[in-house]
């Protein structure tokens, strides 16, 4: 036993090796340098190798590009006078997983929305597996802040452009319509949409979670609005034509009708009204009819409002002097089985009076005698059967018999307007021709800087003495006597011609039309009138398209500034 046993002393531990403690030390200082070190590694990993990965999966969550509405080009008349603008609206849009189930909240939503509780719970059920839907399309800033003040989680608005047109049916079929997304779909909406619609533009946001706005970033695109256009129509004239019209088709009871005015000079179309029409503004109820703009795509069988243009043809033959007498006598004729009437007996004609009778057999005889067929000639000349090339979309060419076909009856049908289809335009074009000193005028839709060269149709010296014979036509005791305009002199020509189906020509369905020129003295306007199957008893051009030409020329030649040219009586 040791001395410190035996003295009841305990030992004395001895401390840990230095070697042991040192080691543990360097073993923790190791490992939490190892755990800096890849840290640091991390760090470095996440702000430089992997920053533009990172970056990109950060903006995908956060950054959105939306896109920018471009403001579609306004449509003016000549004067400046706004026909189709584009106004500011709201559309409303939901994600159907992100409103609020509560009874009242939804309530609330359906009454600022102005739809049953019932319907909205419908759509929002039907959409639930998605995650946007439409709640209203293109309301009013107004109505869409009644639903935007209620700040309902799921809610989201989308700015954009609605067309409204100030003058409504009154140029409708002439200016078309958009649609819901302001894309043209009618008329000269369509026909100029890639220049009236615009480029979009673009910009950068950050939305939170919930798709909300939390700032805007950037323009990375300014939206470039569209261009404008400044088409021919007068609106002034533009509104009288469609009233007159309108009120002669109630008058008559006809199925509809066509107005088109055109400046004599340039061609430009000053007025185009159509009957039926339709409000663009409010499309409910629409009657499909509506939709047309007769004047450019649809045709029919003009009838007497030829002659003129084919007495044209007859004269410039040089076979024919203005002296020449026709003998129309019993009134009828066969040719290849064909008859070929006029009204009554008239007798012995010369060049003016069978214009101012409108004698199928005068006509007829005339052209029989020609050694070519000069009448479709000329026809071809001044337009028909080709197209305006006005752009207009659905624009009809019409139809011209092809010359393998004519027949000797045939030849004289083309004399008094039947075997061919024409357009109201393409009517109005060729008239430019008698009132411009015998140069045909395109028909331009667009107000033109300066008047077009035009192509020279007919003979200076034959177009002033036709115009001077269709005076005649148009003076007291005449079948267009209806047609004057007190304190100017008309030239023109009355028209009354079967309409066709497909079973042939119907019985007791007429078109009545009258085509003229004023002044004579100075041509500034060519009007072309036609009223569809008007029924309530008279159905001449003369007693029903005439009146009509009176009232629209002799108001256009008012608002024109045009000084009279005639004595009033």
């Amino acid at each position: 036993m040791t001395a410190e046993a035996r003295s009841g002393v305990s030992p004395r531990r001895r401390p840990p090796s230095a070697p042991m403690g040192g080691a543990r030390y360097y073993l923790v200082l190791f490992l939490v340098l190892v755990g800096m070190l890849l840290l640091a590694g991390r760090i470095v990993t996440l702000h430089v190798i992997d920053r533009s990965f990172l970056q990109g999966q950060g903006d995908a969550r956060t950054l959105r590009t939306e896109s920018l509405t471009a403001h579609r080009g306004m449509i003016s008349d000549r004067n400046g006078e706004p026909l189709a603008i584009s106004t500011p609206v709201v559309t409303l849009w939901a994600n159907p997983q992100e409103v609020p189930e509560d009874r009242i909240q939804r309530l609330m939503l359906a009454q600022a929305l102005n739809m049953s509780p019932d319907d909205l719970d419908a759509r929002l059920e039907r959409f639930s597996e998605r995650e946007f839907m439409y709640l209203r399309r293109q309301l009013t800033p107004e109505a869409a802040q009644r639903v935007l003040g209620l700040r309902m989680a799921g809610v989201y608005a989308q700015h954009e452009y609605k067309r409204y047109y100030p003058a409504g049916e009154v140029t409708a079929q002439l200016l078309g319509v958009t649609n819901v997304d302001d894309l043209g779909q009618e008329g000269v909406e369509l026909a100029y949409q890639p220049y009236l619609a615009g480029t979009p533009g673009q910009r950068r946001v950050i939305k939170d979670r919930r798709g909300r706005l939390v700032r805007d970033l950037a323009i990375l695109r300014e939206a470039q609005p569209g261009g404008e256009l400044v088409l021919s129509i007068d609106q002034r004239l533009q509104y009288m034509a469609y009233r007159e019209l309108k009120a002669a088709v109630a008058e008559h009871e006809a199925d509809g009708g066509v107005v088109v005015m055109m400046d004599a000079r340039t061609g430009e179309v000053l007025a185009m009204a159509n009957q039926p029409s339709y409000n663009p503004n409010n499309r409910a109820g629409l009657d499909p009819r509506g939709l047309r703009n007769q004047a450019i795509v649809d045709v029919f069988e003009p009838g007497s409002v030829m002659k003129p243009l084919a007495m044209a043809a007859i004269m410039e033959s040089g076979q024919f002097d203005l002296d020449v007498v026709v003998d129309t006598s019993p009134g009828w004729m066969m040719l290849d089985r064909f008859t070929i009437r006029d009204i009554r007996n008239y007798g012995r004609l010369d060049l003016a009076g069978i214009l101012e009778k409108s004698s199928n057999i005068g006509m007829s005889r005339l052209v029989l005698e020609l050694d070519e067929p000069l009448v479709p000639e000329l026809y071809r000349r001044l337009g028909f059967g080709q197209s305006t090339e006005t752009g207009f979309p659905g624009e009809a060419v019409g139809h011209m018999p092809a010359p393998v076909r004519w027949s000797r009856s045939q030849w004289a049908a083309l004399s008094y307007g039947y075997g061919l289809s024409v357009s109201a335009l393409q009517l109005a074009s060729a008239y430019t021709a008698l009132a411009n000193d015998g140069v045909r005028m395109p028909p331009s839709l667009l107000r033109l800087p300066e008047a077009p060269a035009g192509t020279p149709t007919i003979d200076p010296v034959i177009a002033h003495n036709l115009l001077r014979i269709m005076e005649e036509s148009v003076q007291p005791g005449t079948g267009g006597r209806r047609a004057a305009v007190p304190g100017y002199r008309v030239a023109g020509k009355t028209g009354t011609v079967r309409k066709t189906s497909a079973s042939g020509y119907e019985q007791n369905a007429y078109r009545s039309l009258f085509a003229g020129v004023a002044p004579v003295s100075d041509p500034r306007i060519v009007t072309i009138v036609m009223i569809d199957h008007p029924r309530a008893g008279d159905y001449f051009g003369g007693a029903v398209a005439a009146p009509v030409f009176s009232r629209v020329t002799g108001g256009a030649l008012r608002l024109l500034d045009v000084p009279p040219d005639q004595r009033i009586r």
